[in-house]
């Protein structure tokens, strides 16, 4: 029983995992929580309230308290982390009863974030809380070797951020965070879709766009998809037809952001290290790894092999959780 006290929690923008080290990923829920304004109470946490983005009436709306990574509103935050907790005591079969969380946090985070993010744990029901840097943690659930001194490059793109890390010995020797994200692609298309179609559409279409036909800068066979949305001229509901060409160019501004900070990041890094990244290459991971074509076009530009992740959106979570037995080796080598 005491053992399984001990999660991992992924505080994601767009996801929150919950890891349990005997039972690997026990819960995988959106970060959105259904808001009733008139009671400020929280009607519904994780997918249930995903499903109603954008579908509720005036008095309810769903919010996604996590920005850029970090805590954008302390109290809905915490009263998620509760149900989170909750649902997680029920996957274990018991209620967690004051467990040791270790948590990840984006290593551009500041120390008011930080704290944030450990008082909204503790809030939760805690009794104590480590905080993990989020490179670190998705290299450890990528299985590479982050004890050792050798050159681990992880570019991790999640929902608000990307970070970009080089790890070696335990620590960060080079990092570069960039608020671009899977967010920042789905507002691209949005943006794009209302300026040549005059049509808007929703957070959840945009994504299934880039789900489906949204491309890296490469050569790729041309893919179309129907979509629907609200006609800005009529008013009226409309559907139009869109390419994947037109979607790569929308897209194309924040993907050069992205790789301009993995490059900035192998620019800062020691030489001695950069020959073992030449050898290892680069691990990417997080949502914005499974964008299609990326991993060939990034290693087309960085001339360096481009490798994804086992569980490219579960590796933080699963470093995470695994981190709780290597974290004492980590703090010894960062003291």
């Amino acid at each position: 029983m005491f053992s399984n006290s001990e999660i991992g929690i992924d505080l994601g923008t767009a996801n929150v995992l919950v890891y349990s080290k005997n039972k690997g990923i026990i819960l995988n829920e959106p970060s959105v929580v259904a808001i009733d304004t008139e009671t400020k109470s929280v009607l519904a946490v994780g997918t249930e309230a995903k499903s109603m983005i954008g579908k509720t009436p005036g008095k309810i709306v769903a919010v996604r308290p996590l920005k850029d990574g970090v805590i954008a509103d302390f109290d809905v935050t915490t009263e998620m982390l509760k149900q989170i907790m909750k649902k997680a005591g029920k996957q274990l079969g018991f209620s967690i009863r004051k467990p040791n969380v270790v948590v990840c946090t984006p290593s551009g985070a500041t120390s008011v974030e930080r704290r944030a993010i450990t008082d909204a744990v503790k809030g939760s029901g805690a009794k104590s809380v480590t905080l993990i840097e989020e490179p670190v943690a998705a290299a450890i659930g990528a299985d590479l070797p982050v004890d050792e001194p050798v050159a681990n490059v992880i570019v991790d793109i999640g929902g608000g951020t990307t970070e970009v890390a080089i790890i070696s010995y335990g620590g960060v020797v080079s990092c570069n965070t960039i608020r671009i994200g899977g967010d920042q692609m789905d507002d691209d298309i949005i943006q794009h879709v209302r300026k040549k179609y005059n049509l808007l559409i929703g957070e959840r279409t945009a994504e299934q766009i880039k789900i489906e036909i949204g491309y890296a800068l490469i050569d790729h066979e041309e893919l179309s998809m129907d979509i629907r949305g609200r006609d800005l001229v009529t008013g009226l509901p409309k559907t139009i037809t869109l390419e994947s060409k037109e979607i790569q160019a929308a897209l194309k501004e924040s993907l050069l952001h992205i790789l301009e900070t993995i490059r900035a990041t192998l620019e800062n890094c020691p030489p001695e290290l950069s020959g073992d990244i030449v050898d290892r290459g680069v691990i990417i991971t997080g949502g914005g790894a499974l964008l299609n074509g990326i991993q060939d076009w990034l290693s087309e530009e960085i001339v360096v092999p481009v490798h994804l992740a086992p569980n490219p959106l579960e590796s933080v979570a699963i470093g995470t959780g695994r981190s709780l037995s290597v974290i004492h080796k980590l703090q010894k080598i960062a003291k």
